[in-house]
């Protein structure tokens, strides 16, 4: 009896342990990777793709209610106020943007955020 208790109790305590992939990897193919979220190559083309119709600097006061986020200052502004992060996701107290479009998709909305978590870096 002595010689199986030793193994069933290291059954017990390891045998259970169970880390999902995704849990440590992230979800798999998704092609969203967050690890290196840029204003210059990642942020801003994004925001160039989906918000400058409206919101550049030549078209904010007619299209885009005075908002301009066409440079990096105008950008970190609406980063650091929360408004741009809620009007892209969507969060309800905010305009949802774009307006008129769908919503971004949930790697750009990812990526803006990251971004943001990460300090706003003008890089």
């Amino acid at each position: 009896m002595k010689k199986f208790l030793l193994p069933m109790l290291l059954l017990v305590m390891f045998g259970c342990y169970y880390d999902s992939e995704e849990g440590l990897y992230g979800k798999p193919g998704t092609g969203c990777d967050t690890t290196v979220t840029k204003f210059s190559t990642e942020v801003k083309p994004i925001l160039q793709s989906n918000c400058l119709t409206c919101h550049a600097n030549s078209v904010a006061a007619g299209s885009g209610g005075g908002i301009k986020l066409q440079d990096y200052a105008d950008v970190k502004t609406y980063a650091d106020n929360g408004k741009l992060i809620g009007t892209i996701s969507h969060t309800s107290g905010f305009d949802a943007m774009p307006k008129g479009g769908g919503k971004l998709t949930d790697c750009n909305i990812l990526i803006i955020q990251t971004w943001i978590t990460k300090g706003k870096l003008n890089d």
